[in-house]
């Protein structure tokens, strides 16, 4: 029999992110600046975190849970300034570095070590992305190369930081997180001015749909999978945030990156399938 709390987990993961890659066609709508607009989706997710948790929420201060607040701020602040410096294409590329941390570092802080299935998934993964993000990938600039590559060590420790605290509750710190960088993403807001009607109402969809709700299910998940389970399965974002551009907008994909989108739709599918096969039930 396999775990059917493991199994429910990897589909929170999948639903997960789903939600995340409706990013790319709802920023699309709004008519702020990228730091300015990732402040008013955190300003929404927070609210919507808050009404939803309510009295169940309990802040302890812990360096545990600031940490993960901080990371989860560096990861989502760091992500939207390299879209500035560099290609979206390297920016998610490079975030996407993300499981290759968890599994040199994951056997040190959480006692999980990476299996040979985990690294051809990983291998395969990063592949497919190159191959999708092709057409984006430039050497133009170090800085935003490396505030990208930064971006995704954060990525890693959030992820990390939240399995950490899976006999816990973690949304204390997504909210925590989210309000620090709305603090940081303030002065951008503030010159930006009053967005429009069609931009406020893509920000609230941003934080409640693309925010809010897949991560109350990735908490929930991270209790349930290894850290780095909670990093692979998730890859599929950045291959379906393309999808909804072209489905919804019209910008269509070159053929080499249909074929990287195949490669990590298929590395991903294969790894959750081992995943919940190879996870016994727990008495």
């Amino acid at each position: 029999m396999t775990d059917p709390a493991h199994r429910k987990a990897v589909g929170f993961l999948l639903l997960a992110a789903l939600g995340w890659s409706l990013a790319g066609v709802l920023f699309k709508l709004v008519d702020w600046p990228p730091l300015a607009a990732a402040g008013g989706r955190g300003l929404v997710a927070t609210v919507f975190l808050l009404a939803v948790c309510g009295r169940g929420l309990r802040f302890t201060w812990s360096p545990l849970q600031l940490g993960t607040a901080v990371a989860y701020t560096g990861c989502t602040v760091l992500f939207a300034i390299a879209n500035k410096m560099t290609t979206a294409a390297n920016a998610i590329l490079l975030q996407y570095t993300a499981p290759v941390w968890i599994a040199l570092c994951g056997a040190w802080l959480l006692k999980e070590r990476a299996t040979r299935a985990d690294w051809c998934t990983i291998a395969a993964s990063f592949i497919g992305m190159a191959l999708f993000l092709y057409d984006g990938l430039q050497l133009n600039n170090l800085a935003g190369i490396l505030v990208a590559l930064l971006s995704g060590i954060f990525f890693a420790a959030m992820i990390m930081l939240i399995r950490k605290q899976k006999d816990g509750s973690s949304v204390e710190s997504i909210i925590l997180g989210n309000l620090l960088g709305v603090l940081i993403s303030a002065p951008a807001m503030w010159s930006a001015g009053l967005p429009s009607g069609g931009s406020i109402t893509a920000l609230i969809v941003l934080g409640v749909v693309q925010l809010g709700i897949p991560y109350l299910l990735y908490v929930r998940a991270s209790r349930h999978v290894t850290a780095l389970e909670a990093a692979l399965l998730p890859v599929i974002e950045p291959i379906l945030n393309p999808v909804w551009v072209m489905l919804f907008i019209g910008e269509r994909p070159s053929p080499l990156s249909l074929l990287g989108g195949v490669i990590v739709l298929g590395a991903v599918t294969w790894r959750a399938i081992d995943s919940v096969r190879n996870r016994p039930a727990v008495a």
